[in-house]
């Protein structure tokens, strides 16, 4: 495999400081070179990471040591989830509150409480503990996924992933390059596939192609669409919207599955508690 290195040169200063006899001091300053190199896999890699950079790496999110923000998630038929959701990074715990749940565990009633603490996952209806089993495969699959769609970004330069560069796509007026993400599979299991259209200009993804192996969604995949705010340094995609399309990002007519984050706040002081059944 070809490899392509990056060699970002950092200066730094060092000052050395002497003193003579009388009173005065002289400041010198010593200037020296650092390199810093990345060897990327190929375009598609290179592509990524300056992606990455510009959003936000995931040491500058993890700085930040958690997040709380309101989740909106509302489907086509009116069905709407609404939940606060607290996640911590070091560890990538994460919690909902569901006060409103119409398409997740809907036979539940009242207010929904879902959480992975590091080790367990656990859920409660109205504070008591659901060890229903199907209910418990919901939240294996909620918490995770939640987690990752925020944090999606920067974990794009996680270990065991696949580059390829798919060359530039012109969609109305807006030249894209298109890179492949893909999974390294483990037993020749399918694993996710994400396609990312990136702006020429802006250099941030406007939209990207997914598969949900989990759920069978393998061979039809689904387009997402999203739009940024700059909070605390980050860009964030905090709406997005996404529906059914083919491999050339071709979509129908209908209606878009709406998904919206708001009242995002990082440095909340979580405490690991919060996360414990």
């Amino acid at each position: 495999m070809n490899s392509i290195t990056f060699t970002i040169t950092l200066g730094f200063l060092v000052f050395l400081v002497s003193c003579k006899n009388t009173s005065e001091k002289e400041e010198k300053e010593e200037t020296s070179q650092k390199e810093v190199t990345i060897n990327f896999k190929n375009k598609g890699h290179e592509m990524v990471y300056n992606l990455v950079q510009k959003v936000g790496d995931y040491k500058r999110l993890r700085a930040k040591k958690d997040v709380v923000y309101t989740y909106t998630y509302t489907t086509p038929d009116g069905k709407t989830d609404i939940s606060t959701e607290k996640y911590i990074f070091d560890g990538e715990l994460s919690y909902g509150n569901y006060k409103q749940h119409q398409r997740t565990l809907p036979k539940l009633e009242g207010t929904l409480e879902q959480s992975y603490d590091g080790k367990e996952y656990w859920l409660k209806a109205n504070g008591k503990l659901v060890n229903d089993t199907s209910a418990l495969k919901s939240v294996m699959f909620n918490r995770p996924t939640n987690f990752y769609w925020f944090t999606m970004f920067q974990k794009l330069l996680d270990p065991n992933l696949k580059y390829d560069y798919l060359g530039e796509k012109k969609l109305n007026s807006t030249t894209f390059d298109i890179v492949k993400v893909s999974f390294e599979s483990k037993n020749d299991k399918p694993t996710d596939i994400y396609q990312l259209y990136i702006n020429k200009e802006t250099g941030l993804v406007d939209q990207f192609l997914f598969t949900v192996a989990d759920f069978g969604v393998i061979e039809t995949p689904l387009l997402m669409q999203m739009d940024y705010e700059k909070i605390d340094g980050l860009l964030i995609p905090t709406k997005r919207k996404y529906k059914k399309s083919t491999w050339d990002a071709e979509v129908s007519e209908a209606p878009w599955i709406l998904v919206n984050w708001t009242d995002i706040n990082f440095d909340t002081h979580l405490k690991r508690e919060l996360f414990k059944k």
